[in-house]
């Protein structure tokens, strides 16, 4: 059944075309990510979609009983808005019911409670209760009294997407659903939308996430779609074989470019029939053999100045804001190469520990030395911040007209730009018209452009798409400096680091030998053995009367001897998964595997959702043990 539909869809800035003549369609069930270059136009097509955003010509048609959420890259909620009127506000009977229903128990109303509850057990609703509280609470909104305009960016971006997400909607539309959530939340919603019955059409950057949840992919470039039927992996191994086709048209073009052309310098004007048409055929021959393959590369040759024997040094540190702890009588010494990964949840310390490690923030008690040849590189989550009305090589020029290379060449700024895939045709474009991971990749040029010896690297792939992902990545890997990473994206930081820093907060810092994938593993076979038992404790007051009325169902039962060894079995199924998706994923991530790229993703889906349905049995019979 097709849901939406498009037709000959064309977008364009003035003289510069997005996209032309786009047509494709999505069927129930289906779940389509679209992927493409910053600046290609994927978040304007969505608002073209939406019809927020006027287009040039085309049809988009919607099935007439669907319900369609969006959910923008960047939020537009009132500010006058509690969390609680943000994510209900929905035409929805039973969500303007719940909505009630917690309002009287913040109020503790007991009239107010007891017609509440027997309006959603008439309406059957009290699944969509337990839906609600259960996305407030992995994402963290459980102060639903608090002001839109009060909260941070990252906290009105979890608001959006929970209402979104309890918008009851069948065509679910996403512009970077992850950005701004922490990794427990990422994971959460992969194994939400993956099981979800939505169709599902997004953008993201989280290559994990598309491997997982996406079933299609289209590719938006060179002005038009590709499509691709399978995950990412699928994809990667389709495109690689289109692109290898089109470079050997290309090049057949181009031989026969040559001998048409010497042709048609040898004829007279086309008088013949059969003259005229082989003019003709010339024309087309020519446009083929002069198509720009999409061959960009971000290079970075960049020099890095010489690194000491002195890195960095910390000695018995203390840091604190009253009354939370970030450090205690820590003490770290960095060494050449290091390659750190750093995480935690937020408010936990991070920023404060990387402002301390570069010296910009003080220390309570310790101290913290750097080596006299260490040269910071800091790319922090801000936006570059330079005049908006500014051209783009002029914020490069404002660095440095030349730039050293290795082996003592050098880079004008114009040529160094091109690198970046900032094309000459963008180079005296203003900085207002940059799309964010433009501004972004701007930002990382100038941060390189210092040769730094010691790199840290602040959420670096928010806002870059993934063809620029993977080359900065291989920069990375064969940068001789020091490395710290703070990035949700776990595809890179797998990638990227050998060691984690796990702030776990009150100034409980842990260091981790391995990546994240198995500091993951490591946390969720924790979860188990502990068997947490947070069902059983104390409910808070304002639940007291909803667990009074619902109480009269059966006290907690014990398992049968049946259930007792199922649960046994699920807890050794459980272990032998976590072992086989660990190994699917450090597969995936090896090139030599490239050309069974497409078989282990779908294994790995396979896997993820039989770990999925037994991780959820298994919680269900931890309930009773």
């Amino acid at each position: 059944m097709n849901y939406l539909s498009v037709e000959n869809l064309t977008k364009s800035f003035g003289e510069r075309i997005l996209f032309e003549d786009l047509t494709f369609g999505i069927d129930q069930g289906q779940k389509v990510a679209i992927v493409a270059k910053n600046g290609a136009g994927k978040t304007t097509l969505l608002r073209c979609l939406m019809d927020m955003e006027q287009y040039d010509s085309g049809r988009i048609v919607y099935r007439n009983d669907i319900r369609v959420a969006f959910m923008e890259q960047t939020e537009s909620l009132n500010p006058d808005q509690s969390i609680l009127e943000a994510v209900f506000d929905h035409d929805i009977p039973a969500l303007q019911l719940i909505k009630t229903y917690n309002l009287a128990m913040a109020t503790n109303d007991e009239d107010a409670l007891a017609d509440c509850y027997q309006a959603i057990t008439e309406m059957n609703a009290w699944d969509i209760e337990v839906k609600v509280q259960q996305i407030l609470s992995v994402l963290k909104l459980d102060q639903t009294d608090q002001k839109i305009g009060s909260l941070s960016g990252g906290q009105k971006k979890r608001v959006a997407l929970a209402k979104v997400l309890l918008s009851e909607a069948d065509f679910l539309i996403l512009d970077e659903p992850t950005n701004h959530l922490d990794l427990d939340m990422i994971e959460w919603l992969e194994s939400y939308l993956s099981a979800s019955k939505s169709t599902l059409l997004m953008v993201t950057h989280d290559r994990y996430f598309l491997e997982v949840v996406c079933d299609t992919i289209f590719e938006l470039s060179d002005r038009t779609i590709y499509k691709y039927k399978g995950n990412f992996s699928y994809y990667l191994e389709k495109k690689a074989e289109r692109e290898e086709q089109l470079q050997s048209t290309v090049e057949k073009a181009k031989n026969t470019f040559r001998k048409e052309l010497d042709w048609i310098r040898r004829q007279p004007k086309a008088r013949g029939t059969k003259q005229k048409a082989r003019v003709d055929a010339f024309d087309g021959i020519k446009a083929t053999a002069q198509m720009r393959l999409d061959e960009d590369e971000m290079e970075l040759p960049i020099k890095m100045e010489r690194l000491g024997s002195k890195i960095v040094e910390f000695h018995k540190v203390s840091k604190s804001y009253d009354p939370k702890v970030i450090l205690e009588d820590f003490s770290y010494h960095f060494q050449r190469k290091e390659r750190l990964g750093i995480v935690g949840n937020n408010g936990t310390g991070k920023s404060t520990f990387l402002n301390m490690l570069i010296g910009e923030e003080p220390t309570d008690r310790g101290k913290v030395v750097i080596g006299d040849t260490i040269v910071f590189g800091y790319y922090s989550q801000d936006l570059i911040k330079v005049d908006d009305n500014k051209k783009v090589i002029d914020v490069v020029k404002d660095v440095a007209e030349f730039i050293p290379l290795e082996k003592g060449k050098e880079l004008s700024a114009a040529q160094l730009l091109e690198r970046f895939l900032f094309n000459r045709d963008m180079h005296y474009n203003f900085v207002h018209k940059l799309s964010g991971g433009e501004k972004r990749r701007l930002k990382l040029l100038k941060v390189l452009m210092s040769n730094p010896n010691f790199l840290i690297l602040d959420e670096p792939t928010n806002d870059l798409d993934i063809f620029a992902m993977s080359v900065l990545e291989e920069y990375l890997r064969g940068f001789q400096g020091c490395l710290v990473v703070v990035s949700h994206d776990r595809y890179f930081m797998d990638k990227m680091v050998d060691h984690l820093f796990v702030f776990e907060g009150e100034g409980v810092l842990k260091d981790i030998v391995g990546n994240y994938t198995e500091f993951r593993k490591a946390q969720i076979q924790k979860a188990r053995n502990s068997k947490d038992n947070k069902t059983t404790t104390e409910k808070p007051e304002k639940d007291e009367f909803k667990e009074k009325l619902i109480s009269t169902s059966s006290e907690k039962r014990k398992l049968s001897f049946k259930e007792k060894a199922e649960f046994e079995s699920l807890e050794r199924d459980l272990e032998l998964l976590e072992e086989k998706k660990n190994a699917l994923t450090e597969a995936l991530l090896n090139p030599e595997n490239s050309a069974k790229l497409y078989e282990i993703g779908q294994d790995l889906g396979v896997l993820v959702t039989e770990l999925e349905s037994k991780t959820d049995r298994w919680l269900e019979l931890s309930e009773f043990v």
